[in-house]
């Protein structure tokens, strides 16, 4: 069985996120991609996120009726940073311990992956399937000083550019501004009864917004 593991803050998930999984599992006959939400992103740590719970909830309402999204919650579960590599350990030792995985990644997120925790092993246990949306692709020379031969090992997933960011999201949000179009309908609903977005940690993001 392949399947495709696809990691995010999520924060929020929006359907720019469900085109790319979409877009894998067509290109590279998944049998399914997982949505993990990452607990504390070690390369972001410091950036403001919302709780836990919020980020697993939203990802719940946008995969929902759609039988090729799964939620994996191993990195919202397990306390410290969020490093890849431990996560594809577990993934590796749980229910999908046969399974042939691609790890999906954003064509931009090529170029720091050389500092990575164990990059060398995260390409030994899965896939890199990296997505390109503009027919750019980073130069990976750092990526293959550590990890030698890593570049050529990369699988590319193609998908039309998704005008969406996540930052403009909750900006929008944040000014009471409907998200129709570029998150599903729930997560918008969500987003809007818990408040998210408004004030506190995400006051300087909101002020940015024009």
């Amino acid at each position: 069985m392949r399947v495709g593991l696809l990691g995010g803050t999520f924060d929020p998930v929006h359907n720019g996120h469900l085109a790319l999984a979409d877009a894998a599992i067509e290109q590279l006959a998944l049998a399914g991609v997982w949505l993990v939400p990452a607990g504390v992103p070690w390369m972001k740590r410091i950036e403001p996120r919302s709780a836990p719970e919020h980020r697993k909830a939203m990802v719940e309402l946008a995969i929902a009726g759609r039988p090729g999204l799964h939620l994996l919650t191993n990195e919202l579960d397990r306390p410290g940073d969020t490093y890849t590599v431990d996560t594809l350990d577990e993934v590796h030792a749980g229910p999908m311990a046969a399974a042939e995985l691609f790890f999906l990644v954003g064509a931009d997120a090529l170029g720091g992956m050389h500092l990575w925790k164990d990059i060398s092993r995260v390409f030994e246990q899965a896939t890199v399937a990296a997505v390109e949306r503009d027919g750019r692709r980073p130069d990976l020379a750092d990526l293959d000083a550590v990890a030698p031969g890593a570049s050529a090992r990369i699988t590319w997933v193609t998908m039309a550019p998704v005008a969406i960011s996540a930052t403009v999201l909750r900006q929008r949000a944040g000014n009471s501004e409907s998200l129709e179009g570029a998150a599903p309908d729930p997560v918008g609903d969500y987003i809007a009864a818990k408040g998210l977005y408004r004030g506190g940690i995400w006051a300087a993001q909101r002020g940015a917004h024009t």
